[in-house]
């Protein structure tokens, strides 16, 4: 179980001011003094502004239990509660809607006790009955949190403050975590409406919603312990890097998310922080098992001696990426240096790599980062192997349509993930991709191996236990990704984030209590403007 007293946070590097946060204002009352940074008088007023926040992504479906769009999570963390509240600067998990820790009343069953006075922004009170429908929503056939919730087997009513909640795991240790992907929205909320304006019981709630941007205004019957402290919260979708830039240099929006590198020196000049914290957002490289050569580990192996990951994070990325050395981040609680670490070694690599030849066909998304890596590992492949790379890069969709067809006809893609958005414990980011699921079933057809069988085995070991043992159990489980490297990470991103946090902004106005998150996103607890 993860340890919460250790942070993921890592800034590594922090322009344009003092090198740590400000920390979260707790609570404040809009309408307060801000103290000056070095503590003398006040200088501005807290609360009673608009917190604007300029976003990398475009919204689609807002449906708190079957959401994938990261515009429309990240706004969905301001507006819906779980039971329990996952904190992206770290995965911890606090209280959300309910009040305490689960009551375990035998192995498999467990009691929740609801807030006191919990309410919809529409002013209904939260039932035990809107709780169990989110859950039997966000678990039936084709949503999207599925896979995430096979261990919680049923919620039923005790009565009318308590759930009763079962599992297949006993004393299940990572149940608030998972309990926490659950957002609740009333039983009476048509799907239609959760798409497109969904209702909750947290701090803000939806105003306007538009293809390019939403505002949100303070819940009145928020009763939780981080009201919202301005009038109003706007969300820009900003696409464009150049647009979202300059919105951020000009002030526009206070806090920017997804900060070009190249352009990181330009908003610390113009004054605005700029938080980098490495997270698990991954470059992944993934291999067609079914077919010869990928199918003995050391072709799959010598392809990762071959690649110049060096090359690749200068770059792609402007050095905002990190090399492996785990499939978790070293700044991730249960990180483990795997018995297998790559690094660029073209000896090694064609020692390894005798049965590599002919021509491969070397697929990746059009993400502008990966296809500059496809790129790169097209001539590093060629260079090591004496061997012909073809190299196609297409929309994630036709990608993935490509290599459903399950007809062989690609040998290695490159691309983007990060589950991370949806929660951090290593159960659910491994489950990700080494599940029962399609990624193993069809992409990279893993499944029938004995050391699937054996990274299975291990993963489900793993919840039932806690502590050292459930280390133990995740650490042979990295050990054997990295040896096998079927689909593994080639680099781990670093996520810039600006905000106007340490001087104010042109029109006289900054944030107090905000810090970036290795995901996408950005999260505002606490989050408050101060107007000078």
């Amino acid at each position: 179980m993860m340890d919460t007293k250790l942070t993921r946070r890592t800034f590594l590097g922090v322009a344009g001011g003092a090198a740590m946060a400000l920390a979260a204002c707790g609570g404040n009352s809009g309408g307060g003094e801000a103290p000056a940074a070095d503590g003398g008088e006040a200088t501005g007023t807290v609360g009673g502004g608009t917190l604007t926040v300029g976003s990398a992504y475009g919204p689609s479906s807002f449906d708190p239990q079957n959401c994938s769009s990261a515009f429309c999570l990240s706004a969905n963390m301001n507006v819906m509660e779980g039971l329990y509240d996952i904190d992206f600067h770290d995965y911890s998990v606090s209280d959300g809607l309910c009040t305490g820790d689960p009551v375990w009343v035998d192995d498999n069953t467990c009691e929740i006790t609801l807030r006191d006075g919990a309410t919809f922004s529409t002013g209904d009170p939260v039932t035990v009955e809107d709780v169990i429908h989110s859950y039997e929503r966000a678990k039936a056939e084709g949503m999207m949190y599925v896979s995430f919730l096979t261990m919680i087997e049923s919620m039923e009513k005790k009565d009318d403050k308590t759930i009763t909640v079962k599992v297949t795991i006993p004393q299940f240790s990572l149940i608030k975590e998972r309990l926490g992907i659950i957002k609740v929205t009333p039983a009476t909320l048509s799907d239609d409406e959760a798409a497109a304006k969904p209702i909750g019981t947290g701090p803000w709630m939806y105003d306007e919603v538009s293809d390019t941007y939403v505002v949100l205004h303070p819940n009145p019957n928020y009763n939780g312990a981080h009201p919202a402290q301005d009038n109003e919260l706007r969300i820009e979708s900003l696409t464009d890097p150049t647009a979202r830039v300059t919105a951020a240099q000009e002030g526009t929006n206070l806090i920017t998310e997804s900060v070009p590198p190249e352009s990181i020196d330009q908003v610390a000049a113009a004054g605005m922080r700029v938080d980098q914290v490495q997270g698990f957002g991954t470059r992944f490289i993934m291999f067609n098992v079914k077919k010869a050569p990928w199918d003995t580990k050391e072709a799959r192996q010598a392809v990762m001696y071959a690649l110049n990951t060096d090359n690749m994070i200068a770059n792609a990325f402007s050095g905002l990426a990190g090399k492996p050395s785990c499939y978790l981040p070293p700044t991730f609680t249960n990180y483990h240096e795997a018995s297998t670490v790559y690094t660029y070694d073209v000896d090694k690599a064609k020692e390894l790599g005798t049965g590599i030849t002919g021509n491969i066909e070397l697929r990746t998304t059009d993400n502008a980062q990966v296809v500059a890596m496809g790129t790169q590992a097209q001539q590093d492949i060629q260079d090591a192997f004496g061997v012909t790379v073809n190299l196609t890069s297409d929309q994630s969709p036709a990608t993935y349509a490509a290599i459903d067809q399950a007809d062989d006809s690609w040998d290695i893609l490159i691309a983007p993930g990060d589950p991370s958005c949806f929660g951090g414990d290593t159960d659910l980011l491994l489950n990700w991709w080494f599940g029962d699921n399609i990624w193993m079933k069809t992409r990279c057809a893993w499944n029938t191996s004995d050391e699937w069988k054996q990274v299975n085995s291990l993963m489900s070991d793993a919840l039932t236990k806690s502590g050292d043992e459930q280390q133990q159990c995740w650490n042979q489980v990295f050990d054997i990704l990295a040896e096998q490297v079927v689909l593994y990470p080639v680099l781990q991103v670093i996520t810039p984030t600006a905000s106007w946090s340490e001087t104010a902004s042109p029109a006289g106005t900054s944030v107090q209590g905000f810090s970036g998150i290795g995901t996408t996103g950005v999260s505002l607890t606490d989050v408050v403007t101060v107007t000078a």
